[in-house]
């Protein structure tokens, strides 16, 4: 079982679109995957179509509880109506208020990771190829827990102004994390999004990104589509709204290099 965040503390750089279409590639392509929302906005839950009225039990239920509840990630996973491949952990909006909840839990850090460990001893015909998790737009204790949960970060940038701004942040925060809590963890690769071809800035922001993080960029590149950005209100992945767009191909092209490379760029 691999575990990838999707991560970059800066919103509206294609994470939770990233999040959800590459599970979904990924399930297209037959891998078992678990979507695990973390984000307190829970875009990645309405997003691959899931009514946030029907919801039982979210992942905040789970990391919340106490110990006698003896709830588990595996009571909170919804089946995907897309993919027989994709199972869903829904968010709840009131993950944004955990950080205060857990400030004197002991090990704080290591919640979701347990959890994950559950998911790890699950007998072989029910156990996960990946699980992708899409990671709320701050560094926080949710983050941090995620960091520590992870085998890898997908981090992705869009190719606009400012891409960097705040990545040096980020990356001094995975090294403490590698530093003291996750030895193992890795950047799994770099995305980039939002290219349009037509644009100098583009380009060059394609370039300043290759320069910076060298080999660890994706061959593919997301370009800026308007049915990635109409899939989500429709609560489909882009390859159940439109398989023919170049945002489809974008993310097929995505899930084949992550499992051509065993998960690892």
């Amino acid at each position: 079982m691999k575990v990838i965040c999707v991560l970059n503390q800066k919103g509206g750089v294609g994470k939770t679109t990233t999040a959800i279409n590459l599970a979904s590639c990924l399930a297209a392509s037959e891998k078992k995957t678990l979507l695990l929302d973390m984000d307190a906005q829970r875009n990645a839950t309405s997003g691959i179509g899931i009514n946030k009225d029907t919801i039982k039990i979210s992942v905040y239920d789970v990391l919340s509880a106490k110990e006698e509840d003896n709830l588990k990630l595996t009571d909170a996973i919804v089946s995907s109506e897309h993919f027989d491949y994709l199972d869903v952990i829904p968010a709840s909006i009131d993950l944004a208020g955990i950080d205060l909840e857990w400030a004197s839990k002991i090990a704080r850090e290591r919640v979701l990771c347990s959890h994950l460990e559950e998911l790890r001893k699950l007998p072989p015909e029910k156990q996960y190829d990946f699980v992708i998790i899409d990671s709320p737009p701050a560094l926080s204790t949710v983050v941090v827990n995620i960091l520590t949960a992870s085998d890898s970060i997908l981090i992705p940038i869009q190719c606009e102004y400012y891409a960097l701004e705040g990545l040096t942040e980020l990356l001094n925060t995975i090294r403490k994390v590698q530093k003291n809590l996750n030895k193992t963890l890795e950047v799994e690769g770099v995305l980039l999004t939002m290219y349009d071809n037509r644009l100098n800035l583009s380009k060059q922001v394609a370039d300043e990104v290759k320069s910076y993080f060298g080999e660890k960029v994706y061959e593919c590149i997301v370009p800026r589509n308007v049915k990635l950005s109409e899939s989500p209100s429709h609560g489909k992945p882009i390859i159940k709204y439109d398989i023919m767009s170049t945002g489809a191909i974008a993310y097929m092209s995505l899930a084949k290099e992550i499992i051509k490379n065993g998960g690892k760029k």
